[in-house]
């Protein structure tokens, strides 16, 4: 069986994707700093105390994946910070590029010896980090932790690329999750098929893309 690694598997988007991959016959281990009920009895090789905004911890957390070959990495923990010009904190802007730019990174070069050759790296970002696409504002912190991890994404497809491994930047949608008080307009169900179809397409040809999960490549 083919193993896929996901961070914040333990609800929204993350537990939907590890419920179809392993669907779909894959080994899931599913990272989270606590586990939920739903990820407990889904089947997945549960990871708790994995916490992608503690740098420090992350080699002890993930040495449990020391002998594990991996097929399939998606970072896709992450926070949401409502910071605008007026009200704004700079402990919580700091927290969101911990967990959404910086974690991504450090997981998947701590992970780096175990990918496999011809495996694949999902980034979960959002069209948040779009300068092109800002037409709103707001959202500071959220917005500048996504840019950077879309830096982060396409400099990892150049440097992994002669290892054989393809990196995707994938924007889920506005998903109806808890993270957006469920006002999203489309199910995390639907979201983390999609987001899969995605991971399908995702090769050396188009390594370091910026994908809506509905297939449009977006602008950076």
């Amino acid at each position: 069986m083919p193993n896929a690694v996901i961070t914040g598997a333990n609800r929204g988007i993350g537990l939907e994707l590890t419920k179809q991959l392993l669907a779909q016959g894959w080994d899931v281990y599913g990272l989270c700093r606590n586990s939920s009920d739903e990820l407990d009895k889904s089947g997945a090789k549960v990871m708790t105390k994995v916490d992608v905004g503690n740098p420090d911890s992350l080699p002890s957390a993930l040495s449990k994946l020391k002998d594990v070959k991996i097929d399939l990495l998606i970072n896709n923990a992450g926070v949401l910070g409502r910071d605008s010009i007026t009200e704004w904190d700079p402990h919580t802007i700091e927290h969101q590029f911990r967990v959404n730019a910086l974690g991504p990174l450090l997981v998947t070069q701590t992970l780096l010896e175990q990918l496999r050759k011809g495996a694949k790296v999902a980034h979960i970002t959002s069209r948040m980090g779009s300068l092109t696409d800002n037409t709103s504002g707001g959202y500071y912190g959220y917005r500048m932790s996504k840019a950077a991890l879309n830096a982060v994404g396409v400099s990892m497809a150049n440097d992994l690329k002669e290892r054989g491994i393809a990196v995707a930047l994938l924007h889920p949608g506005y998903v109806q999750t808890e993270m957006v008080s469920y006002g999203g307009d489309i199910s995390a169900q639907d979201a983390a098929a999609r987001l899969l179809t995605r991971i399908d397409e995702l090769n050396l040809d188009n390594t370091g893309s910026f994908w809506h999960s509905n297939g449009e490549i977006l602008p950076w």
